[in-house]
């Protein structure tokens, strides 16, 4: 094969293999007496391999790493490699489609943009409110929708969909917009958002490590009000020692404590 012929194979230009010979990834095969290269089918399967590598991710000199371990190997170990990378990529694409799927099943306009059929109905069953806070709500609970959070958290939200305590406790946290941090009426506050969230909401959530952490939840809690970020943070630790007692309690009604790290961990 002629350089052009080997990069229309592989799927690559004729600049890209010259580049790749340049990097010493690629060896220089023979030229034929009339100085023209002329490239094997094991020229080809190494080019599809630096191919599928960078598409995979890797840089060049990454690329050579993975090559030199490759060297020796019979060209059926080579093929299988091959194989099993471009079935990795198909399952890959098929989770991508089947996750495309189901926003596409969901509505496809309004401010929360595409999202899941499950968090389509909870967000139908929300009252309308004109509450800054509860806005906010719904912004999150779409990244959290995005980020593939555990779909029961929409099943333990329904029951809260109809309780007008929920209205008056946004209320409440909007009157906080400015308000310090030490406001004396937050920590009656946080009580009341905690009291009011379900056990089936507390048992869909992580038990194991801080909830506030300096990742997100630094993120989260500098997007709120001082007052209102304070709130927040009382809640979500709240709601994880809340988590990791009914955890411990279930483990102990188990007998053995399977139970409850079995939940801890969903």
């Amino acid at each position: 094969m002629r350089i052009g012929e080997i990069a229309a194979l592989v799927g690559v230009t004729p600049r890209a293999v010259r580049h790749y010979h340049h990097r010493g990834l690629l060896p220089e095969p023979v030229r034929r007496a009339n100085g023209y290269r002329e490239y094997s089918v094991r020229d080809a399967v190494l080019l599809a391999r630096i191919r599928r590598l960078t598409e995979l991710g890797l840089g060049l000199d990454e690329v050579r790493d993975v090559l030199a371990d490759d060297a020796g190997r019979e060209l059926a170990e080579v093929l299988a490699e091959l194989d099993a990378d471009l079935a990795r990529e198909e399952r890959a694409i098929q989770e991508r489609r089947a996750r495309l799927a189901e926003l596409m099943a969901g509505p496809l306009s309004g401010g929360a943009g595409p999202v899941s059929p499950a968090l389509a109905r909870l967000l139908g069953t929300l009252p309308a409110t004109d509450s800054p806070m509860a806005a906010k709500d719904r912004e999150l609970l779409t990244l959290f929708d995005t980020a593939d959070g555990d779909r029961r958290v929409y099943e333990a939200l329904h029951p809260l969909t109809h309780d007008t305590e929920v209205l008056a406790l946004y209320r409440r946290l909007d009157d906080l917009a400015e308000a310090p941090r030490d406001d004396p009426r937050i920590p009656a506050l946080a009580a009341a958002i905690s009291a009011a969230v379900p056990d089936t909401l507390v048992d869909a959530m992580p038990v194991e490590g801080d909830p506030m952490d300096a990742g997100f939840g630094a993120a989260l809690l500098a997007d709120f009000a001082p007052a209102q970020a304070e709130v927040v943070r009382r809640i979500m630790e709240a709601l994880t020692e809340r988590g990791r007692t009914r955890a411990r309690e279930e483990g102990v009604a188990g007998g053995d404590g399977e139970q409850g790290v079995g939940r801890g961990s969903s």
